[in-house]
């Protein structure tokens, strides 16, 4: 009699329990061509479940086999391949089951055996991407997917990645376009096929499709294509201005300038505007991942411009992050862990570019660019107490430590500081060169030398701490070593490089431009500077407080709620009257603050006024600042 399935797996897996001693470590990877050529087909049609379906071919031999899914997503710097949607998983060789078994011991590793006979194996299994915000980054809307490949690819073990060749395919709703720096092969209806790649090409070129999608040339007369591939919510927020799309040119035009070469054949930004889908920042060598609302373009003047770095910064990471990246970081394989301690590096320069070239662009006008650093610098005079207990380089482990979970209280426990802090110590490294070389030299030249190559050639290559010294050596010669190591492992701000480059730190009681921008993009009331909190405008909610400040003294704490502000209804503008009025009154600041279901009334003690930081030049100083933000 034929047994149904179920009364047959468990005997199948019974069987083969000696073979697969699960809790054995996974084969080392080597650097060897796999055998055969992997083919993957994920068809992302259902968008009503948001499920991607995934089916797989892998060529094997017989014996002992184990599967990984990608676990250490280089970007994320941290090991957050999401194995836990992913459900259904099926293999079959020759027709017949094939029973597989998690290793106990990494649960990103499945291991089977592949019976005599069996030349191929048959994957399946479901990706069941999040349906709301709170179970991670919505990646399908009715209007637009990403489809990330390290989320519908198993591969085989004790292989490099770069050794295992791979031919993709995607099923896309009907009529929808897509974006990738994958090579098209054919099209048929719907169905994308993509040219064979390598498995950690695959993985490092993700697809965002739409229903509304729109590609811009970026470097129209350029031999090496750049693309601007957009999908929104609706067709009209595609619609970009001749000046804007200029402006994106510029950007292009000013990072080929800055550092000499193009490590890639094509390069292709995936830019989603979206209040459906999640938004990202995150870097691939040939492409990346940007997402923001939907107002981009057509609320130019909007609070989208404080964001318009996020292009700059990872189109920067093609140099810095990709081509060239720390040792600990260009593992073989996504199942090898991460080295971050050079995080500062990656992030923190690359951080320090996308500024210098959001204004060498235009994108930010001057002022506005200085009003972004304002915000940096304030942070770490005045709001990063953390620094006196943890250096900046503990914070490049910060990724695995809390895999950027939120956090109660950020300026005393920090988070991933290696990026604006890292941002800061590059802006004193750019202003030593140029002193060091009578403004002849600058971190530029540093840019052209580090990262050049050979236009196209996205061979990685990785480098040490004492190559980063080397290479600043030879644009002016320093004790660099000891420079950058006092920053990133000493206990203090690292702000030294704003008055080298000829601007100091202020605050006034007017919030600039890029302030007003920021608190209505992100519907808070920024007291950091003052009362030491940020509140909602909406509900009064706190969203932060700054570790021994005023309002961290009084008792008020994260998650709190406003009620009423000197015996008055709380509202944004009632807390900067109260701030601004007992600049000159005898009595403290009253607040009425519920916690949970306690009510209870505050009394802060605070005479200083409104506080929001501004930059202002230093008289009889080389102003190096606005050389470094002025255009190629």
């Amino acid at each position: 009699m034929v047994r149904p399935i179920h009364a047959v797996l468990p005997l199948l897996i019974a069987a083969a329990l000696p073979f697969f001693n699960a809790g054995a470590q996974t084969a080392a990877p080597r650097d060897l061509p796999y055998p055969g050529t992997l083919q993957l087909d994920v068809d992302a049609t259902d968008l009503a479940r948001r499920v991607l379906h995934v089916r797989q071919r892998i060529p094997v031999q017989p014996g002992a086999l184990t599967l990984l899914f990608p676990q250490w997503i280089q970007g994320n710097h941290s090991p957050t391949g999401p194995i836990d949607k992913l459900a259904g998983l099926r293999l079959r060789g020759n027709g017949q089951t094939i029973a597989w078994q998690r290793d106990p011991l990494d649960v990103y590793a499945f291991k089977l055996v592949v019976p005599e006979g069996v030349s191929e194996l048959e994957a399946s299994f479901d990706m069941l991407t999040p349906t709301g915000g709170n179970q991670g980054r919505v990646v399908m809307t009715a209007d637009m997917l990403n489809v990330q490949w390290n989320q519908v690819a198993l591969y085989p073990a004790g292989y490099y990645a770069r050794g295992i060749q791979i031919v993709p395919s995607l099923k896309l709703p009907a009529g929808w376009q897509a974006g990738t720096a994958l090579e098209l092969e054919s099209r048929q209806g719907d169905s994308l096929r993509y040219r064979a790649v390598p498995f950690d090409t695959l993985l490092d070129s993700p697809v965002f499709a739409g229903r509304h999608f729109k590609q811009i040339d970026l470097a129209p007369d350029a031999k090496t294509p750049v693309r601007l591939n957009v999908v929104a919510d609706a067709a009209k927020y595609l619609e970009a201005k001749p000046e804007q799309i200029k402006l994106h040119r510029e950007l292009v035009s000013q990072a080929f300038k800055l550092f000499g070469s193009r490590p890639f054949d094509r390069y292709d930004f995936l830019f989603s505007l979206s209040g459906q889908m999640s938004g990202i920042g995150l870097e691939h060598h040939r492409s990346s991942e940007n997402g923001l609302d939907v107002d981009y373009f057509t609320g130019w003047d909007g609070g989208s411009a404080i964001s318009r770095d996020l292009l700059a910064h990872e189109f920067a990471h093609s140099w810095n992050g990709k081509y060239r990246r720390p040792g600990g970081i260009a593992a073989p394989n996504f199942n090898v862990p991460l080295s971050d301690s050079l995080l500062w590096v990656y992030e923190g320069q690359t951080q320090y570019w996308g500024y210098v070239l959001t204004a060498r662009s235009g994108l930010w006008k001057p002022e506005l660019a200085r009003e972004a650093l304002a915000q940096v610098a304030a942070r770490y005079s005045h709001d990063r107490p953390g620094l006196a207990w943890r250096a900046l380089q503990d914070t490049t482990y910060d990724p695995v430590i809390a895999q950027r979970r939120p956090k109660s209280y950020t300026s005393y426990q920090l988070s991933e500081d290696y990026y604006q802090g890292g941002q800061l110590v590059w802006l004193a490294v750019d202003a030593k060169l140029r002193a060091l070389s009578g403004d002849k030299r600058s971190l530029d030249d540093f840019a052209r030398a580090f990262f050049a190559g050979e236009n196209g050639d996205y061979q990685v290559r990785p480098y040490e701490f004492e190559d980063v010294v080397a290479a600043l050596n030879g644009v002016a010669a320093f004790d660099w070593a000891a420079f950058l190591r006092e920053r990133v492992d000493g206990n203090a701000p690292p702000v030294d490089g704003l008055a080298a480059s000829g601007w100091k730190l202020v605050f006034t009681d007017t919030p600039g431009e890029f302030q007003k921008l920021a608190e209505g993009e992100r519907k808070a009331v920024d007291l950091t500077y003052s009362l030491g909190m940020s509140v909602s405008s909406g509900d009064s909610s706190v969203v932060s407080v700054r570790w021994d400040g005023p309002a961290f003294d009084a008792g008020i704490a994260p998650g709190n709620s406003v009620l009423a502000v000197n015996g008055y209804a709380s509202s944004g503008e009632r807390l900067k009257d109260a701030v601004t009025a007992a600049k000159d009154s005898q009595h403290p600041i009253e607040l009425l603050i519920k916690n949970g279901d306690a009510i209870k009334t505050v009394r802060i003690d605070y005479r200083e006024g409104l506080k929001y930081p501004k930059l202002e030049r230093i008289d009889g100083t080389p102003d190096r600042l606005s050389k470094i933000y002025a255009p190629r």
